[in-house]
Order: structure tokens, then C-alpha cells, then sequence
């Protein structure tokens, strides 16, 4: 399995965005947040459909540090239930990934 990952987390708001890729970034869980705002995310939940904006991060992590990733995410987050998604990087520049491995506790 390839050790380099993309984390989809959605949030409610710019100021959890802006906590949670703090927090990852600063305790090395991260290599990069981006944020990306006003998504709109129609979803079942318990059972009605809901309708709502959110902010979704693109997290670049690794596999190795998933656990903590997760811990912390769900220790920030006001939902309960957050999307946390973890997702192979099948290929990438390689230069950027050994970046990602140098930034990244492992």
C-alpha cells in the first residue's frame, strides 16, 4: 500500500476549517490543508435528507499517522459523526512527496 494519502474532512464553517488544518499542520499530521469553501452536501441522516453548506479540507497525509490524524479531527470537531476519508496517492511529483515525508511525523 502506498504510504502517501488524501484526507477529505467536511465542516460546518471557516473557523473549525481553520482549526482543524492548524492543528494538523502544526502537530505534523499534515503536510498541507487546503480548504476549499461553500460545498453543498445533501446527505441521509437520521432518516431525513438534510441539506447543507460546508467546507470541505483536502488533507495530504500518510497512512502511518491516520490514528492520530483521526483522533485529533474527532476531538476538534463539533459533529458527531465527522467525514473523515482517507484515499491512496497512487502517483504524485516526486519532489512534493518527499516533502510530504520530511513535514509528516510518521
Amino acid at each position: 500500500m502506498n504510504q502517501h494519502a488524501i484526507a477529505f474532512i467536511t465542516v460546518p464553517d471557516e473557523e473549525m476549517a481553520a482549526k482543524i488544518a492548524g492543528v494538523l499542520v502544526e502537530k505534523k499530521l499534515a503536510a498541507c490543508v487546503n480548504i476549499i469553501p461553500q460545498i453543498r452536501s445533501i446527505y441521509l441522516w437520521e432518516g431525513k435528507v438534510c441539506d447543507d453548506k460546508e467546507l470541505l479540507l483536502v488533507v495530504k497525509t500518510k497512512f502511518s499517522v491516520f490514528d492520530d490524524l483521526k483522533k485529533e479531527v474527532q476531538n476538534l470537531h463539533t459533529y458527531d459523526v465527522p467525514e473523515i476519508i482517507l484515499l491512496p496517492i497512487e502517483a504524485g511529483l516526486r519532489d512534493y512527496l518527499q516533502w510530504m515525508d520530511k513535514v509528516i511525523v510518521s
